[in-house]
């Protein structure tokens, strides 16, 4: 055995004992690598639940996605499992919130509280969301509709009278208002007059009904040039309208709606005498046909010139219901007889019927040369009138007839006004 010198044990024990010594500080250092990454999660365990944190964020980043159609910002985050389901019902939600935006009832009750918890739990679910949603948008026109019917119902039931007023000497009163007269509706008093006006300028609508009959014959010439000096008289350019129609067994437009009064004197002239009389007919097809369908932009004044001896024989229309026609057209007809017999006969008693009904008036030129002194009566008339609307008292929308009676105030003034109207029916 091999001895080793004493000072050569100890070095080797000093350099064995600084290897083990290295080697613990290596083993040491080595277990130190992992237990550091330990000791910082250890201290940064609080904010270890960040991970969720930051992976809940990219949902509050799709909401936000979703936020310009919702307003309920604060609260969609805090449910995770709402927020899942929430893309489909938010996605629908928007466009009723834009369509809610121009009705202020739906859009009001989900839109007001975007800040209020009870508002946010409403989009976070997201099934009822569009099913609450539904109904509210039904419910709106609804409600439109039914605060439309009283605006409607307030046209429906004004009534406007086109009336004159004369002395005792039957001249024209021209400068009245509305304090001047009473005005009776189905027999009850009106309260108000809605609008009231000396209506000299208003627009004209008129038409022209000539008997082209065989029973006219002898004067139908100078008939034509009286009206055609009327119509040349009264009709404004730009302003009036006029149209002609011939009868005899048959209505016969010689000239439509123009404010040419060339054109209508042409349509006067084409005018021919021959056949039956069907006068109820031509002042029916007229009010109905005409008239009415002339839809006016503003108030206008209705009015029919019709030239006859009376006697109809060919109407398919009672008289009757020919008056209620024009009642219904708001239309004033004014009669002058054709009857040279020089008293009044049947025809005649039927013209006044028809003037006296529609607020208008019959003239009786027995002699020739009065043809055109009624014309000119007509159309002082035209240019004296009145224009009032009111709201009927206790109105039905039954279509019944109901008349109209209206008082001036001072005694000896007559006025002259149709005589009702026929309510509509709902």
């Amino acid at each position: 055995m091999i001895s080793i010198p004493m000072k050569l044990r100890v070095s080797l024990f000093i350099v064995a004992a600084w290897m083990i010594s290295g080697y613990a500080a290596g083993q040491s250092a080595g277990q130190e690598l992992p237990s550091a990454p330990s000791a910082s999660a250890q201290e940064e365990a609080p904010p270890k639940p960040e991970p969720p944190a930051t992976k809940s964020t990219p949902k509050p980043h799709k909401d936000n996605e979703l936020r310009p159609g919702d307003n309920t910002t604060p609260a969609a985050p805090s449910s995770n499992d709402s927020a899942k389901h929430d893309p489909p019902s938010a996605s629908e939600a928007p466009p009723p919130a834009t369509s809610d935006a121009a009705q202020p009832s739906s859009a009001g009750g989900t839109g007001s509280g975007s800040g209020s918890p009870a508002t946010d739990a409403a989009p976070a679910t997201s099934t009822p969301a569009p099913a609450s949603t539904q109904p509210k948008l039904e419910d709106v026109p609804q409600g439109e509709s039914e605060s439309s019917f009283p605006t409607i119902v307030v046209h429906a039931n004004e009534v406007r009278v086109i009336f004159t007023v004369t002395d005792k000497r039957g001249r024209y009163i021209k400068d009245l208002k509305e304090r001047d007269f009473r005005v009776l509706d189905d027999k009850k008093l009106v309260e108000k007059i809605r609008s009231f006006r000396s209506e000299t300028d208003l627009p004209l609508q008129v038409g022209l009904l000539v008997d082209a009959s065989n029973s006219v014959r002898d004067r139908f010439k100078f008939e034509q040039e009286a009206a055609i000096e009327f119509l040349n008289s009264i009709i404004r350019p730009r302003y009036d309208l006029a149209f002609t129609v011939g009868f005899d067994s048959t209505p016969d437009v010689t000239q439509d709606f123009t404010d040419n009064t060339e054109l209508l004197s042409k349509g006067v002239r084409a005018l021919r005498p021959g056949g039956g009389t069907a006068m109820y007919d031509a002042l029916y097809y007229a009010c109905r046909d005409k008239l009415i369908k002339q839809v006016p932009t503003g108030p206008v004044r209705r009015a029919i010139i019709l030239l006859s001896d009376g006697d109809d024989n060919s109407s398919h229309v009672t008289r009757e219901e020919a008056i209620e026609m024009a009642q219904r057209a708001e239309v004033i007809v004014y009669t002058i007889s054709t009857n040279v017999t020089g008293s009044k006969g049947k025809g005649d008693k039927v013209l006044e019927r028809i003037a006296e009904a529609t607020g208008g008036r019959a003239f009786f030129p027995f002699q020739v040369r009065d043809v055109t002194d009624a014309f000119g009566s007509i159309q002082d008339e035209l240019r004296s009138q009145y224009w009032m609307s009111y709201r009927p008292p206790d109105f039905v929308a039954d279509g019944h007839f109901r008349t109209i009676e209206i008082l001036a105030q001072e005694k000896g003034y007559r006025v002259r006004a149709r005589k009702g109207y026929f309510a509509p029916r709902h």
